[in-house]
């Protein structure tokens, strides 16, 4: 079985170590990161199977909640919290990013591997599930997988959905079809158009391909696609 890898993301040297000797006795492989940089450029690198985030990383460093966003938005990665702070500003801003638990320090090491086996555990129900859209076909409505989707079109006050077979139409606007899709599969490249970053096959700063159909490319939307 492969090893799983976690991603442990903290300043504090100490806490660092504890943790990560935790870890590893546990049979989990540990890349370890000071600070959101170090932690960014693991995850371009690495297939990371959960991340570990400390909330405060040192002063006029970035921390650990506005990473945890980063990796929900770009990596799809489940995280867990670690911090020291329990006031209810902090656990608001922090349950606002979804992580899959929170942990209060001092922490007990069973606690730490209960959360990281029930992330596992669920992240891995949550790849299983297929999300669907539900859309117009002629007179009845449909459940469509968001895999089939190849593009979507603004038509109006209606979206036009693309995929290899069909074309469906759904009564919905861009921005809040964007809001609604997975950032990290789906990405706005104009005022009129969403693609599935998956059925990319080329792209410049002017359009991307899908298939043999040429989707504009917006300079507000440009950097969406790097």
């Amino acid at each position: 079985m492969e090893q799983k890898k976690i991603l442990l993301v903290e300043d504090d040297f100490l806490n660092r170590r504890l943790s990560k000797k935790v870890l590893l006795e546990n049979g989990f492989a540990v890349l370890e990161a000071k600070n959101a940089k170090e932690a960014l450029e693991i995850l371009k690198r690495e297939a990371i199977t959960i991340a570990i985030l400390d909330i405060h990383l040192g002063e006029n460093e970035q921390d650990g909640i506005s990473l945890g966003q980063q990796i929900k938005d770009k990596y799809a990665v489940p995280f867990i919290y670690l911090t020291a702070y329990a006031n209810v500003e902090t656990i608001g801003k922090a349950i606002a990013t979804s992580p899959f638990s929170y942990l209060t320090k001092p922490f007990k090491s069973s606690d730490l591997i209960a959360s990281v086996e029930i992330t596992i555990r669920q992240a891995a129900s949550m790849a299983n599930y297929q999300p669907k859209l539900v859309v117009k076909d002629g007179e009845y409505s449909v459940e469509l997988a968001i895999d089939e989707i190849n593009y979507i079109e603004s038509d109006g006050n209606y979206l036009v959905i693309h995929t290899d077979g069909k074309k469906y139409k759904v009564r919905s606007t861009i921005k809040k079809m964007i809001e609604e899709l997975s950032a990290s599969i789906f990405v706005q490249t104009h005022r009129a158009y969403i693609v599935n970053k998956n059925k990319i096959r080329s792209f410049n700063s002017k359009k991307v391909m899908i298939g043999d159909t040429a989707i504009p490319v917006s300079d507000n939307y440009a950097d969406g696609l790097s």
